[in-house]
C-alpha cells in the first residue's frame, strides 16, 4: 500500500500560557482536550515547552509512562526520586521510564536564557517495573544527512531501551538532501519538524508541523528544502 500522510500544522496545536511556561500541545494534554488528537498509536504526548529563566516543574509523580525530553535550546536541570540529577543541554536527550512510580522535577537553571524543549510520552507495552533513567549527549551520536536512533525496544546502536515496540530517530538533513526512510514492520510513523523545511510525500512541513504516515512499512523519501532537524517515531 502507498504511504499516506495526515498533517498536523503547528498553528492547530493546543496552547497554554502560565507565565513561566509557554506550551504547544500536539495531542490533548492537561486542560487542552481535543478528541480528534488524543495521540497516535503508543505515542501519547508531544509538548513543545518554553520555560522562562528560573522557571520549572516542582517535584511531581509519574507512573506507567515512557518519558523522553529533547532540548532544542538552553538547558534543563533534572532531579528525581531515584537520586539522579543532571543539567541537560541543547541537543541532548533524556529518558525516564516511570515504571511502578517515580517523582521528578525539571527546572531551567539559567538566570537569563529561556529553555525550549520537546517532552514526549509513549505508553509502555505493560505497566509496572522498576523505574529507569538515562541521558545521552546525542550531539555525539547525530549523523549528518541520516537518521540517528535515539530509542528502541532492544537498545541497539547505543540507543535507550524503552518498554514499547517503537523507535525514536533524529533526522538531520542539509538543504536539498534526500534520504529514504527504510522499510520496517513498524508501519506507523509520526514525524515532528523542529527546524528548517522538509518535503514529505508531496507536502511541505514547517517548524512545529507534524503528521502521521500510515502504511509506512514499504519506506518513502524525505527531502530537506532548508537545513532540517526532526524527530521520527516508528510505532507498531
Amino acid at each position: 500500500m502507498t504511504p499516506q500522510l495526515t498533517i498536523r500544522r503547528s498553528n492547530e496545536r493546543g496552547t497554554a500560557n502560565h507565565g513561566w511556561l509557554q506550551a504547544r500541545f500536539t495531542f490533548s494534554f492537561g486542560d487542552y482536550h481535543d478528541p480528534d488528537h488524543m495521540g497516535y498509536r503508543s505515542l501519547r504526548v508531544i509538548n513543545n515547552d518554553t520555560i522562562a529563566p528560573g522557571g520549572g516543574f516542582p517535584p511531581h509523580p509519574h507512573r506507567a509512562m515512557e518519558i523522553f525530553t529533547y532540548i532544542i535550546s538552553g538547558q534543563l536541570e533534572h532531579k528525581d526520586s531515584l537520586g539522579n540529577g543532571r543539567v541537560i543541554k541543547a541537543g541532548e536527550f533524556q529518558y525516564m521510564s516511570a515504571g511502578s512510580g517515580v517523582q521528578h522535577s525539571e527546572f531551567n537553571p539559567s538566570p537569563d536564557t529561556p529553555t525550549e524543549l520537546l517532552q514526549i510520552w509513549i505508553t509502555p507495552s505493560a505497566s509496572g517495573g522498576e523505574p529507569r533513567y538515562g541521558d545521552m549527549d546525542a550531539n555525539q551520536l547525530k549523523q549528518d544527512n541520516a537518521l540517528t536512533l535515539f530509542a528502541s525496544p532492544d537498545g541497539r546502536h547505543g540507543s535507550f531501551a524503552m518498554r514499547q515496540n517503537a523507535e525514536i530517530q533524529f533526522g538531520n538533513l542539509a538543504a536539498n538532501y534526500s534520504l529514504e526512510v527504510p522499510p520496517s514492520p513498524l508501519d506507523g510513523i509520526w514525524i515532528h519538524l523542529i527546524k528548517g523545511e522538509l518535503q514529505v510525500l508531496g507536502a511541505s512541513l514547517q517548524p512545529g508541523d507534524s503528521g502521521s504516515i500510515e502504511h509506512a512499512a514499504v519506506g518513502f523519501p524525505l527531502k530537506a528544502a532548508k537545513d532540517a532537524e526532526f524527530l521520527l517515531f516508528r510505532l507498531a
